[in-house]
């Protein structure tokens, strides 16, 4: 083999190499973490959990001083025990309806009765007066008894509710992992009072872990939404994410001109999933190997 031809299967090689490293971008892992705090002001009594530690979903993390979030519910329970013992009678309130809609029939047809003999001058018109009065009472009654009876049952449902709400707002200040994950940093201690939604502990679920990288312009159209590509890192075995968000603008600061010499220098900011999250760590960087 000539020198000439070494030379060209070398430059061949060496361009070929060349291609290949132009195929490799470096990234960074990136996790979404959970805010997590109380729903209800108030003060932090106790945090169970540190910064580092791995929890199940539904671990306890912290919770808030309970004492006047008991005494809230031990009055709705008293409130909807007077409620229940009120509805409780409800026979009697029953009784009361149908003897007040007895006596309103009654007090009806007397008084139709009496139209009658008075139309025809037969009754005079003070005992139309009278039977229109009683006629209006008996009805007044009926009303009555029946607003008595719905009243007890409403009131029974609305005490029933409220205290069901304040025995959730209790249980609610013990805060538990709505998912498994890291702990990664603790904002307040106990003592401190906080208000409703105020992050106590930051938790970050492996699956809410994500690569970031840039891909250059000539290799956006390659890259799809829910494509693979290639990942490896300093300590982790390699591994596959999948493509689940690509910027529609390139991400560059200042902008460039659009021309053939400065398109090159246009990247995109693409996100993926990693298929396997265990190992990586926010801040940590990434090789991703593009198609």
């Amino acid at each position: 083999m000539t020198r000439a031809a070494i030379l060209a299967i070398c430059l061949c090689l060496l361009a070929a190499c060349a291609g290949k490293d132009g195929d490799v971008v470096t990234g960074y892992v990136e996790g979404e973490t959970l805010m997590i705090g109380p729903q209800d002001a108030g003060a932090v009594a106790s945090v169970d959990v540190k910064e580092g530690d791995s929890v199940a979903a539904g671990a306890l993390l912290f919770s808030m001083d309970k004492a006047r979030a008991e005494l809230a519910w031990k009055q709705a329970e008293a409130t909807a025990a007077a409620a229940k013992a009120r509805a409780a009678d409800a026979g009697s309130l029953d009784q009361r309806v149908a003897e007040a809609a007895a006596q309103f029939e009654n007090a009806r047809k007397s008084y139709e009765r009496t139209k009658k003999l008075v139309r025809t001058h037969v009754a005079p018109g003070a005992r139309l007066d009278a039977d229109r009065a009683a006629f209006e009472s008996a009805r007044a009654r009926l009303e009555g008894a029946r607003a008595d009876r719905d009243g007890a049952e409403s009131d029974l449902a609305a005490a029933s509710a409220a205290a069901a709400l304040a025995k959730r707002r209790l249980d609610d200040l013990s805060v538990t992992a709505p998912k498994a994950g890291t702990i990664e940093e603790i904002y307040r201690r106990p003592g401190e009072v906080i208000a409703p939604g105020e992050p106590v502990v930051a938790l970050l679920p492996p699956e809410n872990m994500k690569i970031r990288f840039y891909a250059p312009e000539e290799k956006l159209s390659s890259l799809k939404i829910g494509a693979m590509v290639d990942m490896s890192c300093d300590g982790c075995a390699p591994r596959k994410a999948r493509i689940s968000f690509i910027a529609a603008s390139p991400q560059f600061t200042p902008p460039v001109i659009y021309n053939l010499k400065e398109r090159k220098k246009l990247v995109f900011l693409i996100e993926a999933r990693p298929a396997d999250p265990s190992g990586l760590h926010p801040g940590l960087p990434v090789d991703v190997k593009l198609p």
